[in-house]
């Protein structure tokens, strides 16, 4: 699924149109990537959390050369689903 046919999913189930349901998760989800790369983690509560992690420093290989580099440290986002998010994608037996 796209974003386009998100937005149609998203018109259909709450009744409004595609231009208000496209505004509404847009606005969406620039909140949350905001959010996150101001160090903040956002909790949707049964779907999941996005946080800001920290990835250490690394040694790679350049796939060229096969010589050995350094990859820096950096932060990156991260997504934790929740449990009902959880149980839907896989159910339990």
């Amino acid at each position: 699924m796209n974003k386009g046919e998100l937005i149609d999913k998203v018109a259909e189930k709450a009744q409004v149109t595609k231009k208000q349901a496209d505004a509404v998760l847009t606005a969406a989800i620039d909140s949350i990537m905001e959010a996150v790369s101001k160090g903040d983690k956002v909790t949707l509560v049964g779907f999941g959390s996005f946080e800001p992690r920290e990835r250490k420093a690394r040694e790679g290989r350049n796939p060229k050369t096969g010589e050995a580099m350094e990859i820096p440290a950096t932060k990156v986002p991260a997504f934790s689903a929740g449990k009902l998010f959880k149980e839907m994608v896989a159910p339990e037996k």
